[in-house]
Parts: structure tokens; C-alpha cells; sequence
């Protein structure tokens, strides 16, 4: 097989060749490593390269799953490879190498990958670019001089250039969506707890962040999940069990679906044109395909969601940085993080324990808002953000003054928060591009431990407005 064949193909599609004997695992790894070589030098994705490692393994026996023998990507936050730095992007903790495998880095190896490295990712994730002063600036395939998305820009612009065909990618307030839609993938944020955190995970604690992966195609992230996604020992918070694999829900019919429909944002701005402009398309297609489609916002009292989430978030980070402190033996010092860090650590400090409860009390209240709307709607669609992808250093962390960072945050990502609060699935897909060629993405979020309506859903979208064969500037 050429090497330009490679990224024609996704996951399942080099997975299906190994077994037809057609391609090896050592060839998929040297195609693979060969384009993270050509393009990582512009696009910032890969930050911790182990491609001896990847080329040892895929000369050994591999475990018989999905994915047996196909080239993937780790992000360098949270989970934990064994041998392997975990910087979480900050030089505070950049220099940790991992004993051991995280649980659900081991079921990503139980599902056949072949591990290269890890991705690019902003400072302990807090950003939704990915710019750190620990790993530089993740840039978007379609054109360098925008972001990537974030926090898992560096899966994403990996998967998008071609470099792999999936990649994992975790999101706490968007972070698998919304470098979904800067990059033009499909992207499943999905059901709290569905995948394993495992028993060293402190910052799953509150519940907002999950692990998954980001993907060209939507059949690999639902064999993906099928292969991730079964119980896990002493979990305190069990998912809803799935009525059949995730894979076999892409050949049934979504059927007529009650959609909600709605461009309400926290702040009450109108977003961008093109963004506006893209939704419409949207809901018009879904009537096409015989949906029942009412405009329906969430109607949320945002101001105080978002200082109830803002109190809860900030406590939760202090308490993890607490975690760091005892595995450092010291404090960070001013210099080791990034403004909006040291920002987002001094005011979690001052948060006490009655304002925090406080503030996880109201969103269990507000939870329940979010969640009624599903006793009425299937799905509920919004933009993933407002804007098109930015340029770099629009939202920096690392120059800005934080009050500006969060400021533009809330303008270009409005969207993706409330369904991490309320645990419930929620996706990223690639329809449409901009008069400039970058990716717009539109989110449909479902009802809680109801992944295979989505899947359904973005099974019959994929088919009706096909994306795969939409290639960045930096591509293969």
C-alpha cells in the first residue's frame, strides 16, 4: 500500500486491510510516523513522539480487536501511558513520566491500536485553543494561522492532517467538540462516566470531563466507544446500560425525531453571520430528512449557571492543584504557570466550602432544567461555537490578561458547557465550511445515556452531507 492510501482509510478501513493481509502493522506505523514528521513541524500536534516503541510493538503479537494494528494518538492530559512524559501542558508538571498504564489507556490497547505518542494540549486543558507556554501553539490543518480547538487540538489537527485516523481526546466544557468543529471531525462528548476514569482520576471528581476520541469517520468513534464503554469495577457512577453495540446502530433509521432547534446564547449576543447562516442550513436539512424540528432554547437563567459552575470549577481545580502540590513537594512558583493558571488557582482558593457546595447544589438544580427539555425532544441542535475557528493568539492564555481570555472564550465558545454539567452525550459534526474554507461544526446533544439516537442521527447526516472526502491544506 502507497502512502497516500494511508489516510484515505479510516480506523476500521486499515484495520479490515491488516486482516485481508494486504498491509501490516509495521507499515501502518512507518506511514503514519512519516506524516507526523512532515507535517508536525507547522501544525504543533504531536508533542511527545514514540515511534521505536510503536515499531516494537506492531512486530509483536497485538490483541485481536477493532482496531488491531492501527496507528493512535494519546493526549498528554490526564491519562497516564506507561513510559511516556505527562506535562498536562505546564511546565509546573512537565517533567512527570508515567509508571503505568490508566485503565482506559489499557482498553485503548485491548482494541488493537498501535500507541505513537501524545497530542497538544493547553495548560491542564483550561482553554478551548490549544497555546501553551509549556508545549507552543497547536494550528488547524485548514489553514495554519487559526487554532486548532481545544483542549484536544492536538488529536484533533493529528487526525485531520491524516497523521492517524483517531485519536483520544477528552472534554470537560467542549474539549472534544470544539476541536471537532475547528478541524472538521466528528466528535462524541459522550454520557458522564460512559468510559472508565479509573481509580487515580481526581479531577473526573465533579463530573464534567469525559474520555473519548475524535475521528474522520463516525463508525470508528462508535467501535471505538463499543470497545471503551463497558463497566468498570467499583465505579460509583454506573452509566446506563446500551441496548446493542454503538457499530450496528449506524444501519438503523434515526426514525422522525423531535429536535429542538436553538442560537440562544449565555450573553444574549447574536453570533456570526456565517455561523447563523450554517444553522439554518442545518435545520433545514433535518426537515428534509422528515424530522420534526420547533425552535426551542434551553432557557436557562445563564448568570446563575455559570456562577454556580464557575465556584464548583474553581474549587475542584484548587483541590487538584492541591494533589499536584503534594506530588511536587512544593508550591508552583508564579513563573511555572500561565496567567489564567495562576489566576484560576489563587481564586479557587478563596473559594470556601459552603460556596462551593453551594454552587454544586444549584447546578444539580439547574441540571434537572437542562434535562426536562429531553422529556419533550429526541435531540436538541446548537452551533459548537460562535465564530469560526479564530486566528492564533486570539484567545491566548498565555499573553492576555485572563478577564480578556475568559471574555473571548464566552464569544467564540457559548455552546458546549451546559451538557458537561448535565452529563448527558453530545456531538460535533463536520456540515459545513466557511466562505474561507474553515470548518463549521453543529452540536446535537441527546438525552443522558442515550448515545445511540445520536449515533443514529450522525449516521444518516454522514450519508446525506458526506464530509470524508474534504481535504485540509495540510493533509496526507
Amino acid at each position: 500500500m502507497s502512502f497516500t492510501e494511508f489516510s484515505d482509510h479510516d480506523g476500521l478501513g486499515l484495520a479490515a486491510l491488516i486482516v485481508k493481509k494486504e498491509v501490516t502493522p509495521l507499515e501502518l506505523v512507518d506511514a503514519a510516523t512519516e506524516r507526523i514528521e512532515r507535517h508536525n513541524p507547522v501544525l504543533g500536534a504531536v508533542v511527545h513522539k514514540a515511534f521505536d516503541e510503536a515499531r516494537t510493538t506492531a512486530k509483536g503479537k497485538l490483541p485481536q480487536g477493532p482496531f488491531t494494528g492501527v496507528p493512535f494518538l494519546i493526549k498528554d492530559l490526564g491519562l497516564k501511558v506507561a513510559g511516556l512524559p505527562r506535562t498536562d501542558g505546564s511546565h509546573f508538571t512537565g517533567h512527570l513520566v508515567d509508571e503505568a498504564d490508566s485503565e482506559l489507556t489499557k482498553r485503548f490497547r485491548a482494541s488493537g491500536v498501535v500507541l505513537l505518542g501524545k497530542t497538544n494540549t493547553p495548560e491542564y486543558g483550561i482553554t478551548g485553543t490549544t497555546e501553551s507556554a509549556r508545549l507552543g501553539p497547536c494550528r488547524s490543518p485548514w489553514n495554519e494561522n487559526h487554532i486548532a480547538g481545544g483542549s484536544s487540538g492536538g488529536a484533533a489537527a493529528a487526525v485531520a492532517s491524516g497523521m492517524v485516523p483517531l485519536a483520544h481526546a477528552s472534554d470537560g466544557l467542549g474539549s472534544i467538540r470544539i476541536p471537532a468543529a475547528c478541524c472538521g471531525l466528528f466528535g462524541l462528548k459522550i454520557t458522564r462516566d460512559r468510559n472508565p476514569n479509573g481509580p487515580d482520576d481526581f479531577d473526573r471528581a465533579i463530573g464534567f470531563s469525559v474520555d473519548h476520541v475524535v475521528s474522520r469517520s463516525v463508525r470508528d468513534s462508535a467501535a471505538m466507544l463499543d470497545a471503551t464503554g463497558y463497566a468498570e469495577a467499583a465505579s460509583p457512577y454506573a452509566p446506563p446500560p446500551k441496548e446493542r453495540p454503538y457499530l450496528e446502530e449506524l444501519s438503523r433509521t434515526p426514525g422522525k425525531l423531535k429536535i429542538a432547534v436553538s442560537m440562544e446564547t449565555p450573553s444574549g449576543k447574536p453570533i456570526d453571520s456565517e455561523v447563523e447562516a450554517a444553522f439554518f442550513k442545518t435545520v433545514d436539512l433535518l426537515r428534509s430528512l422528515g424530522h420534526d424540528v420547533v425552535e426551542r432554547g434551553l432557557g436557562l437563567d445563564y448568570r446563575r449557571l455559570y456562577r454556580a459552575q464557575g465556584l464548583v470549577s474553581a474549587a475542584n481545580f484548587a483541590a487538584g492543584m492541591r494533589r499536584r502540590v503534594e506530588m511536587m513537594g512544593r508550591e508552583p512558583e508564579e513563573h511555572e504557570l500561565e496567567k489564567l493558571t495562576w489566576a484560576a488557582y489563587q481564586n479557587g482558593k478563596r473559594v470556601t466550602g459552603d460556596m462551593a457546595l453551594w454552587g454544586w447544589q444549584e447546578l444539580r438544580l439547574m441540571n434537572r432544567e437542562t434535562l426536562s427539555l429531553f422529556e419533550e425532544f429526541d435531540v436538541y441542535l446548537s452551533p459548537v461555537m460562535g465564530t469560526p475557528p479564530p486566528e492564533i493568539g486570539y484567545v491566548d492564555p498565555v499573553n492576555l490578561d485572563p478577564k480578556e481570555v475568559n471574555k473571548r472564550q464566552g464569544r467564540v465558545f457559548p455552546y458546549t458547557p451546559p451538557f458537561n454539567f448535565s452529563g448527558q452525550p453530545s456531538m460535533s459534526v463536520p456540515l459545513w465550511q466557511s466562505e474561507a474554507g474553515l470548518p463549521i461544526g453543529m452540536m446535537f446533544s441527546g438525552r443522558y445515556g442515550d448515545e445511540a439516537t445520536l449515533f443514529r442521527l450522525a449516521g444518516q447526516l454522514e450519508k446525506e452531507c458526506p464530509w470524508g472526502q474534504r481535504r485540509p491544506k495540510h493533509w496526507n
